[in-house]
């Protein structure tokens, strides 16, 4: 980095005292060739995403960092690398699931399928977890870990450093799985986020944004349903976050032949967020006529 920007200064210096090694134009290109590459591949290089918090024994080191929200990522490019070389269906999202926090995404694959990483970045973690079995863990330069869980096979080894869309094991059922899937995870700091709050898992492969604001609503699985897609609305600046982090409350009436599955599902809410609101259990009777507090 000292050696660039000695570089740059020389450049500089060249233009000052009138130097005629180069004219205006050609300058111009050669600084622009310098940023858009030997500028972000020394920050890449440079970085070190390894300086705190690396631990390769345990599945989450951060549970003494403090994180503060709304939290900011970006992305350098618009478009993610597939974590496998089919079509993904998910069969189990985010939220809350059978009473538990389904902190991440179920895709569907069958044993033996190959698995690659989403992004550039570090293996962390490449050992058995227990519950999420053999795991990879890669931690990205804007800050993120992907997590890789009920891997069959391991195909890096920990602090390799790894490309796009490389290599990095096979997909399984190890640990605690019921039949064989990826188990995605997205996490910041130890924090897991919502992955379709960040990442469209269509064929496009598509990053929502390449700057976008994460508020505690996309990192707490109570408030989404495992069971269905959670409505999606990005915040793409701060004051969009800082704004709905106002909560809003509406009143809902209790009617004939409801419960708070079909309430859930029609205010599109969590049953265990409709429960923590209310002060109510899942089995708890409600009665034609209850009012009922909606919080989003």
């Amino acid at each position: 980095m000292k050696s660039l920007f000695t570089f740059l200064f020389f450049i500089v210096s060249l233009v000052s005292f009138g130097q005629e090694l180069y004219n205006v134009q050609e300058l111009d290109s050669l600084l622009k060739d310098i940023h858009s590459t030997k500028i972000e591949d020394s920050i890449a290089t440079f970085h070190d995403i390894k300086k705190k918090y690396w631990d390769n024994t345990v599945f989450n080191p951060y549970k003494e960092a403090e994180v503060n929200f709304p939290i900011q990522l970006k992305f350098k490019d618009s478009s993610y690398h597939s974590p496998m070389h089919k079509d993904k269906v998910i069969t189990s999202r985010y939220g809350w699931r059978r009473g538990r926090a389904h902190k991440g995404i179920d895709i569907d694959l069958v044993t033996g399928d190959s698995l690659f990483s989403m992004f550039d970045g570090i293996v962390r973690f490449s050992r058995y977890n227990s519950g999420h079995g053999k795991t990879v863990i890669v931690r990205h330069y804007n800050g993120l870990e992907t997590v890789y869980a009920h891997l069959s096979r391991y195909g890096v080894k920990e602090n390799d450093s790894i490309k796009k869309g490389q290599y990095i094991g096979k997909g399984g059922a190890t640990g605690n799985a019921r039949g064989s899937h990826l188990h995605l995870v997205i996490n910041y700091k130890g924090r897991a986020i919502h992955p379709e709050y960040l990442f469209d898992f269509s064929n496009e492969n598509k990053i929502r944004s390449q700057e976008l604001w994460v508020t505690k609503k996309w990192t707490r699985p109570y408030i989404h349903n495992s069971k269905r897609k959670s409505r999606i609305k990005l915040l793409t600046t701060e004051e969009e976050a800082l704004a709905s982090l106002v909560k809003q409350k509406s009143v809902y009436i209790v009617k004939r032949g409801d419960t708070l599955s079909r309430i859930s599902a029609r205010n599109d809410v969590s049953v265990a967020s409709l429960c923590k609101t209310n002060s109510i259990r899942r089995n708890s009777v409600i009665r034609v006529g209850q009012r009922l507090i909606i919080e989003k």
